[in-house]
């Protein structure tokens, strides 16, 4: 058979297209943060991952500029070789020192740094242990660490009395690497990482908190999922990303110095894959600036969430609670969703349409998202829209 052959038989995407209402690649033209430019008219986004609003903060853009001046646009190399710059070594210092961990490696991007830390320190022998409910990007490390021989496990999503009975089954003398999002990015909520603890001291397990849209976002000054349930001490290892709260691209993970040290020799990601910009280490690094000193940035981000959950909830729609920057309006139709995404759009508002495979067909949704620049305003606009086509489709009452 043509290994193609399966490229030519997938329709799914042209017929949602051809309905018009295909909700994804749209192109954004201009990006002043809350609002976007979309197809030539200005569209309230509501689907960010910008928490902070500082893709278009005038003190990061201009420290992308100044980077690429003295650096240029790129470091033709692996971090491992000629591609380390001192911005790497500042920031990695940088973040250590606000995380409260001895030592931080940086990756490319998010995506790599959960695959790089999984399959470089999970080996045969080793077991890793999955929320069911967890990124791809940490699916993905697990798969790669089963590649090389590692036994890879599940248990039931945020169902720590699973984990206990996964982890029971484990053989005793095996490394354990129990591996979870802090903040799951489809529903918002948070991992039970208090009780998640007590499970790995029970077994001798280290833990991976995966904390891309944590940091920032919760916990002490917006140090994450460990500082908010007063943890970081017992986190082993936290990832996270710099293409959301940093306002960049690149990827992270925290850790003592020991293992710090052993991911920057046996990493693969790490190893064979071309460093981060100047540029973007240069915004992550002011972006770190901006949160340290302007903490209300993050109270704003929540109370912004906060409104709009209490909002939504009140006009009727099915809202996922948390406490964190994601507010899902779950509608549990494919098409039901995908009409609601269009209607949303064509009225100026932009929100994330997740349908299967991203989730079970039962659990199709708006994940909405919000940020601390976005002002009443544009949240007002938003939940005017989501009455007025909540009603429309039957969904609310009229």
């Amino acid at each position: 058979m043509d290994l193609f052959q399966k490229c030519y038989e997938f329709t799914r995407a042209d017929e949602i297209k051809a309905a018009g209402l295909y909700p994804y690649f749209r192109p954004v033209e201009e990006n002043e943060g809350p609002v976007v430019m979309l197809e030539g008219r200005k569209v309230i986004m509501a689907g960010s991952n910008n928490y902070l609003g500082l893709t278009a903060d005038p003190r990061v853009k201009q420290a992308a500029v100044d980077a690429i001046s003295r650096y240029g646009t790129g470091c033709s190399g692996s971090r491992y070789l000629t591609g380390t710059i001192n911005l790497h070594v500042e920031l990695e210092k940088r973040l250590a020192a606000y995380l409260g961990y001895e030592d931080v490696l940086l990756f490319s991007t998010g995506y790599q740094t959960a695959l790089g830390v999984i399959s470089g320190l999970v080996g045969k022998g080793d077991y890793v242990i999955s929320d069911k409910e967890n990124h791809a990007c940490i699916i993905n490390g697990c798969m790669l660490a089963k590649g090389g021989f590692a036994e890879f496990v599940r248990y039931k999503h945020n169902d720590m009395e699973d984990l206990d009975r996964v982890m029971s089954k484990l053989p005793e003398d095996a490394g354990k690497f129990i591996v979870t999002d802090g903040v799951f990015s489809v529903s918002g909520e948070l991992v039970n990482l208090p009780d998640m603890v007590t499970v790995a001291e029970k077994y001798g397990a280290r833990i991976l908190v995966d904390d891309a849209h944590g940091t920032g976002v919760v916990g002490v000054g917006g140090r994450g999922t460990a500082s908010h349930f007063g943890l970081t001490h017992k986190a082993d290892l936290t990832m996270g990303t710099f293409s959301k709260t940093f306002a960049s691209l690149g990827g992270f993970v925290a850790g003592p110095e020991r293992v710090i040290n052993y991911l920057k020799h046996h990493s693969p990601a790490l190893i064979f894959s071309a460093s981060p910009t100047p540029a973007s280490v240069a915004a992550a690094l002011t972006a770190l600036d901006i949160v340290e000193k302007e903490p209300w940035r993050i109270d704003k981000l929540i109370a912004n969430a906060d409104r709009m959950r209490d909002g939504l909830s009140a006009l009727g729609f099915h809202v996922i609670d948390s406490r964190t920057g994601i507010v899902p309006v779950v509608l549990g139709d494919v098409e039901k969703t995908l009409v609601f995404w269009r209607k949303l759009y064509d009225a100026g508002v932009f929100v994330n349409a997740f349908i299967p495979p991203g989730v079970p067909p039962t659990l199709s949704m708006l994940r909405t998202s919000y940020m601390s620049t976005h002002e009443a305003e544009h949240l007002d606009g938003v939940l005017n829209v989501f009455q007025q086509v909540g009603r429309e489709l039957g969904i609310i009452e009229g």
